[in-house]
């Protein structure tokens, strides 16, 4: 993503910016990041739109991300974070990997 002005957001903060809105359930913000073409890859499910990926997501009860690490190369940025899932809780790392297209928007996320 390229840096015309010295006000313009890294993917990293586009990114950041989507998952506290996501974690805050603010799913009108979180769409203002995203593509409408957002292609979304997961072990349970994929979407190539934004709408039904946050019709979904809105109804996924998902316990908040418990972020261990961030990484950003250019467009492409990768959180590991610790989900806990199921009764008792299991605890599974994951790495989500987005992808911001050049006009500030994530255009692709992968949770592998």
């Amino acid at each position: 993503m390229q840096k015309n002005e010295s006000s313009a957001k890294s993917a990293k903060d586009i990114v950041m910016e989507y998952l506290q809105a996501a974690d805050r359930r603010d799913f009108k913000s979180a769409r203002g990041n995203l593509s409408d073409n957002l292609s979304y890859v997961s072990p349970l499910n994929s979407f190539d739109r934004a709408e039904p990926y946050l019709k979904y997501f809105e109804h996924v009860n998902l316990p908040k991300l418990d972020i261990k690490k961030e990484f950003a190369d250019s467009n492409d940025v990768c959180i590991l974070h610790e989900l806990k899932v199921g009764t008792p809780p299991v605890t599974s790392l994951v790495c989500t990997w987005f992808h911001v297209n050049d006009d500030g928007e994530i255009s692709s996320i992968r949770v592998v």
